[in-house]
């Protein structure tokens, strides 16, 4: 029996070195991607400006998309700062998804509304609407409000503002973020300027817990106080840095944050729209929309821009932190399982060969490994003698390479953009990649694990309370403050 034992955990032992090879010999090469994607991206801007395309009048029109559910004590804010936004061609879609506050009263009473009747083409199919709202104040033309009954999905709602935006773009968002004044532009640009037809573009978001915030506008930016917020400011910076943006450099992008994405309306719709069953729909619209482009065998692009464009508050406590992980995993593995069908078929390329089998094997696997290797280590200590000095020097590696891989993230981070002040807020990012294997990771691979282990039993689950924490209210500035209504 231990000779047997023995045996497995040696195959066990081979198959981990292998797959950890390969990670960070990947990893080595997103790296690289990355920095270049940033350098080319930093190097595009003086080529084209976008104070010299701002100006124009014959832009490509835009609509925002935010659904709104039970938003009444926000929604007069979020409303004025999305309207507030640096673009000439452009609307504000506002879905009321059957609020059961005052959230719709509030938004007719501030912007003047009245019902209108309204030409509504059901491209997507959508719980029923109630009726659509427009001002009687020319200040708020670029105003339309959704009355819906509840979806009980983000998904729904925002096809259905989907099916009432006019412009041929929609940029989809939460009405609680905070965007800076020149997202538009900044999303829109790629639409205009490449050379292949673009279906989607999105940027980095980060953490806006700790931010001081005015009448919706963010004024100053804070690195996050809370235990938690903490940790996935920290997470947002690698992820976006060094992740999407070395997949946007080989146009393998699959997903595109369902917080701020803009969005080809005609080949979405096309595409079929949100699923509203997906716990994950950002990813799996961005799936569909890659199937059907190469269905069609039309030449494509999904582009990711490096700089903070979104500002939204993270989850601030452990429950709600490991419940919104939970839908995050079950969302993977739905969208994998759903499109299992594109695997390894040539018409659909590089999804197919690189990006579909790297999401199923570092993506979906990884958590299962890592459970599975913490079992082998304590069934290995009681059971058979363990090299001790090979395992240090194993763990060791593997937490240099990770730590690694984040500092360098912060630090393109740092070097290109400088969103912090102040030094010392630098300094907590770094400490906090210190701290990050042990103090934060073990509870997003139990919050994988728990969300498999849904998915495979089937259960019910719901988007739940957010319960934010709110902002910091805006002092009077100081010349040291980071600006970003200005930015």
């Amino acid at each position: 029996m231990k000779e047997i034992l023995e045996l497995l955990l040696k195959v066990f032992e081979i198959f981990i070195v292998g797959f950890a090879s390969i990670y960070i010999l990947f990893y080595v090469a997103m790296a690289l991607g990355s920095f270049l994607a940033i350098k080319r991206y930093n190097n595009a801007k003086y080529i084209i400006k976008d104070e010299v395309l701002v100006k124009s009048n014959n832009l490509v029109g835009v609509s925002i998309v935010a659904p709104a559910f039970n938003e009444g004590l926000n929604i007069i804010y979020n409303v004025r700062s999305l309207l507030s936004l640096n673009y000439p061609n452009f609307e504000v879609v506002i879905i009321n998804d059957g609020s059961t506050d005052d959230t719709l009263e509030k938004l007719i009473q501030e912007f003047e509304l009245v019902k209108v009747d309204f030409y509504y083409e059901e491209k997507i199919h959508t719980h029923p609407i109630r009726g659509h709202y427009k001002s009687t104040n020319p200040v708020y033309s670029k105003l339309l409000v959704v009355d819906k009954e509840n979806g009980k999905s983000k998904a729904d709602a925002s096809n259905a503002g989907i099916n009432s935006a006019k412009h041929p773009l929609f940029l989809c968002t939460d009405v609680d973020c905070i965007l800076r004044s020149d997202t538009i532009m900044k999303l829109a640009k790629p639409f205009m300027t490449s050379k292949k037809r673009t279906i989607a573009s999105g940027a980095a978001i980060r953490a806006s817990n700790s931010c001081e915030v005015k009448d919706g506008f963010l004024m100053k930016i804070r690195f996050p106080q809370n235990w938690w917020a903490s940790f996935q400011e920290l997470e947002y910076v690698r992820a976006f840095l060094m992740g999407r943006m070395a997949w946007s450099e080989i146009n393998g992008l699959l997903l595109v944050s369902g917080g701020l994405g803009l969005f080809d309306k005609e080949i979405a719709i096309k595409a079929g729209g949100y699923w509203h069953k997906s716990l994950g729909e950002d990813m799996e619209l961005i799936t569909r929309m890659r199937k059907y482009m190469c269905d069609n065998q039309m030449p494509f692009e999904i582009t990711y821009i490096p700089e903070s464009l979104c500002w939204t508050e993270v989850p601030a406590t452990r429950e709600v932190l490991i419940r919104q992980r939970v839908r995050w995993a079950r969302g993977l593995i739905q969208t994998l399982y759903l499109h299992r069908d594109m695997l390894f078929r040539p018409k659909y390329g590089r999804t197919a060969f690189l990006i579909l089998p790297y999401f199923w094997l570092y993506e979906f696997l990884v958590p299962i490994l890592e459970v599975l290797g913490l079992t082998a280590l304590i069934l290995s200590f009681f059971l058979i003698d363990v090299n001790t000095a090979y395992f240090i020097k194993a763990t060791g590696v593997v937490y240099l390479f990770y730590l690694t891989v984040t500092l360098l993230s912060v630090l393109w981070d740092e070097l290109f953009y400088g969103h912090y002040s102040r030094k010392r807020e630098v300094f907590q990012l770094v400490w906090k990649a210190v701290l990050e294997p042990i103090a934060y990771h073990p509870f997003n691979v139990y919050a994988s694990m728990k969300g498999y282990y849904h998915f495979l039993t089937n259960k019910e689950q719901k988007w739940g309370n957010m319960q934010r924490q709110g902002f910091t209210t805006a002092k009077k500035k100081t010349s040291n403050e980071t600006n970003i209504s200005n930015a």
